[in-house]
């Protein structure tokens, strides 16, 4: 069953990532999908981040279809999560946005950050219990 919950997530989790490249291509500025939503960006960022986050969907589509059987992909994927997560709080924390852009929402930049460490978590404990 928990491998089961787990190849869902890493699904689920693959077309979360095909929709953020989509909206990064687009220039389409939603919450959970540009987690600087409200950040003034340049297309040709957008674009290059897209094709990151389309990299990502690949990976964990590649996960999911036998995650037990692609262990070290799984493993790789829940640590470069855990590295973005340290990396956008580091980002939220060094990065002067009110001199980017009056009225940015810091604290929608901290939510997003966090929903996105409870997916790594998430994630971590549905291997954890599949290898158990």
């Amino acid at each position: 069953m928990a491998e089961k919950l787990l190849k869902s997530f890493l699904f689920l989790l693959s077309g979360y990532f095909f929709l953020i490249s989509g909206a990064h291509m687009v220039g389409v500025k939603v919450p959970l999908l540009f987690v600087y939503f409200d950040v003034p960006s340049y297309a040709y960022q957008d674009r290059i981040i897209s094709f990151f986050a389309f990299g990502w969907g690949v990976f964990l589509a590649t996960a999911a279809r036998d995650p037990m059987g692609n262990r070290p992909l799984v493993q790789a994927v829940i640590i470069a999560g855990l590295v973005a997560i340290i990396w956008l709080a580091i980002n939220n924390l060094v990065t002067d946005f009110s001199g980017l852009q009056a009225g940015l929402r810091l604290w929608a930049y901290w939510a997003q950050t966090g929903i996105l460490a409870l997916i790594v978590l998430c994630l971590f404990l549905l291997y954890k219990r599949s290898i158990s």
